[in-house]
């Protein structure tokens, strides 16, 4: 059956091709133009550690807070054929419980790690809220999430006060840039952790089987004694923990929280990596790691127009013309075309094997 091996091999990987190919049409345009662009350098920090530095760097370091969250949005649109648009208002909650917790005392390991806990805490609390609304109530994950879109920034204020308040410590910023002997900056490594948890729960556990049943099909999931409503929770639950790690990230890279501008709109390129990643906006299959790539190819592609020059009023312009080209390839009208083209170039070759 070395035929139908190669088929499912193909469908396996087959999801990964559109982030794929966007990154590497801005590799191939970036070597054109600088042949340096992505080049790695080795420099000194402010501490006098060694740490890379380049522009490859900056993209991987930038895209950590987007990465993240979109690996939780990701479980939301597979088991709830919506997307969450309060993602960047419930990090910033998240953030402004771990900046709150901080200012109570003394920054110590066991401090952060309070706060790191109490903020996880909080963004579950509210993704429980959000889930809520769409697996009990059914009402469409965009609908319910618009309330806390809406009110989120004003609670995250409440939460100190109406104060803007800063954090200063070592230990914060070792987690917003580097921790020291270490090259890597520290979000790199969250993000490599965070994916590995989630991988290692998904080959552990039925959730990604459960999460992807559901999406595809809620009767038959329930026929088959899977609680759609506990995987939709769950997904929220997740989802809510991503949020509280982004948050925690972004307020350690500038030592302070901003509720205004902190990760702002970051929702609608979070639902942008999951589409680039392959993953249907409807619900169903999915594939977290092609979510991680779509936002590499974001923050490349954000990358490479400053790098370019471009004003920063005028990136968001380019950057729809290049989503849109994106969605449109990745679209099924065009996976349809290019799966019967595929399809007659295989069935041309003659030296195609088929063997029982």
């Amino acid at each position: 059956m070395k035929l139908h091996s190669s088929k499912a091999r193909w469908g396996r990987y087959a999801q990964l091709l559109v982030p794929l190919l966007s990154i590497l049409l801005i590799v191939v345009f970036n070597l054109l133009r600088d042949p340096s662009f992505f080049s790695v350098g080795m420099s000194t920090n402010n501490l006098g550690n060694p740490v890379l530095t380049g522009n490859l760097i900056s993209i991987l370091n930038g895209a950590s807070e987007l990465a993240i969250i979109a690996m939780g949005m990701t479980l939301v649109t597979a088991a709830c054929g919506g997307q969450d648009i309060s993602v960047g208002a419930l990090a910033t909650i998240a953030g402004s419980v771990f900046v709150k917790i901080l200012r109570g005392g003394e920054i110590t390991r066991v401090s952060i790690l309070v706060g790191f806990l109490a903020c996880c805490v909080v963004a579950m609390l509210f993704g429980a809220f959000n889930g809520t609304l769409v697996s009990v109530f059914k009402i469409q994950p965009m609908i319910a999430t618009l309330v806390l879109f809406t009110c989120g920034r004003s609670v995250a204020y409440w939460i100190n006060g109406g104060a803007t308040p800063t954090i200063e410590s070592p230990l914060i910023t070792a987690i917003g840039s580097f921790i020291p002997g270490c090259p890597i900056p520290t979000p790199i490594l969250i993000v490599a952790v965070v994916a590995i948890v989630l991988g290692l729960a998904f080959r552990i556990t039925t959730l990604g089987l459960y999460t992807q049943t559901v999406g595809i099909n809620q009767r038959a999931a329930r026929l088959n004694g899977i609680n759609p409503m506990a995987i939709k929770l769950l997904s929220f639950l997740i989802l809510g923990l991503c949020c509280a790690v982004a948050g925690c990230i972004s307020v350690s890279r500038l030592s302070l929280i901003n509720h205004e501008t902190m990760l702002l709109e970051i929702e609608m390129d979070a639902i942008l990596a999951v589409a680039i990643g392959g993953n249907a906006l409807g619900g169903g299959k999915f594939k977290v790691s092609g979510s991680v790539l779509g936002a590499y190819a974001i923050q490349a592609l954000t990358t490479t127009l400053y790098a370019m020059k471009v004003p920063s009023t005028d990136v968001k312009a380019y950057k729809a013309i290049v989503i849109i080209l994106i969605v449109v390839i990745s679209s099924p009208v065009v996976k349809q075309a290019m799966s019967r083209l595929w399809a007659k170039i295989r069935d041309r070759n003659p030296r195609k094997e088929v063997t029982a």
